[in-house]
């Protein structure tokens, strides 16, 4: 008998998308619910915001039973009667919080960003929660503290001081004392005047030389922090490898992790909660690019994108309203060489953009 999953949280698509292809029946509770999760899920149900998730799973758990629940962004320390596959809430409270975060990280003795002392510039100001990057700054001085405080006002917040490098990650899976690299991956930052730090795609693999040692870095700290199923390590990749954030959960680099490597992420957590690890980490066959489109100006979605499939992902249905700055969908390209899937990928956009108008 199939086993019946609940995938619940903010973006859920690319975790049921992984989860279907590893013959799962799936089921999601997500804040966006695009045209594409209705292809890999049996059931879905939308909420507005991460306050109402809580009812929207309790309203899922009414009309089916599951044997797995499987959580994203938002939903990491929810508490239900489904048994979890991923790390407990008691366990992965200390990763959504970036000072304990920090903590750890000084304790288990990796190279980390360190803390800001008062009155020292440049730094990086980010929330002490909240995933993505797109509230982080570089602030120069008090005066640029107290204009992100008027702009979050009563956000808790944390200064790291800044680190030189290009942004990368090691998705991992662990099952509680062991780890293992899956792939390294260098992650595209949206750039600009705001938001410049948000989260906009990646490219799989990463080549950097200390790769190695960067993976022995992600496979120390995802393997001593207590994590089960699939975990995902930020760095700044400079002269050396720093540890930035730990994400104890499926990440957004899952889409161009499994076109690179050919694995499906969801089979491999589940191992992992099971506490089986692959031996070693897979070698990657090619090189995938995601870029995510976002509306330049308030818009509205006229097309039927889902005939772009499968060069995008999140396909917005037709009539969506979108405001400026919102995310519109993801673009893929893929090929030989770094060089190859960014150039599709950039001919993908620009076909994209045409139908957009």
């Amino acid at each position: 008998m199939t086993s019946r999953v609940l995938v619940a949280g903010f973006a859920t698509r690319h975790v049921a998308q992984s989860a279907f292809n590893a013959g799962y029946s799936v089921y999601a509770v997500d804040h966006f619910c695009d045209q594409d999760l209705n292809w890999y899920t049996k059931d879905r149900i939308r909420f507005e915001d991460l306050e109402n998730l809580p009812d929207a799973i309790e309203e899922m758990c009414h009309r089916y039973q599951f044997d797995m629940l499987v959580v994203t962004s938002g939903a990491e320390d929810l508490a239900t009667g489904i048994p979890l596959f991923g790390t407990s809430g008691e366990k992965v409270a200390r990763f959504l919080d970036k000072l304990d975060m920090q903590h750890f990280f000084e304790d288990l003795g990796v190279p980390v960003a360190g803390l800001a002392q008062t009155g020292k510039f440049p730094a990086m100001i980010k929330p002490r929660r909240g995933a993505g990057g797109w509230r982080n700054t570089i602030v120069k001085d008090e005066r640029e503290i107290t204009a992100w405080k008027e702009l979050y006002p009563e956000i808790p917040y944390i200064l790291q001081l800044v680190v030189d490098g290009r942004p990368a990650s090691v998705c991992c899976v662990a099952d509680g004392t062991r780890a293992r690299a899956v792939a390294v991956n260098e992650q595209i930052l949206r750039g600009g005047s705001t938001s410049a730090f948000g989260f906009c795609g990646s490219v799989t693999p990463y080549e950097y030389p200390l790769n190695r040692h960067m993976i022995a870095i992600a496979e120390t700290i995802a393997a001593s922090s207590g994590c089960t199923g699939t975990v995902g390590i930020d760095f700044v990749a400079g002269k050396e490898p720093v540890a930035i954030e730990i994400n104890p959960r499926f990440q957004a680099t899952v889409d161009t992790v499994e076109t690179a490597t050919g694995c499906n992420l969801f089979q491999l957590h589940i191992n992992a909660c099971r506490g089986i690890l692959p031996e070693v980490t897979p070698h990657p066959a090619k090189y995938a690019a995601r870029g995510i489109l976002f509306a330049d100006r308030d818009m509205m979605i006229r097309s039927d994108l889902r005939r772009l499939s499968p060069i995008i992902t999140d396909i917005p249905w037709p009539d969506t309203f979108l405001e400026k700055g919102q995310a519109i969908t993801s673009v893929f390209g893929w090929g030989g060489t770094r060089e190859a899937a960014l150039a599709l990928l950039d001919k993908n956009i620009k076909m994209v953009q045409q139908y957009l108008g």
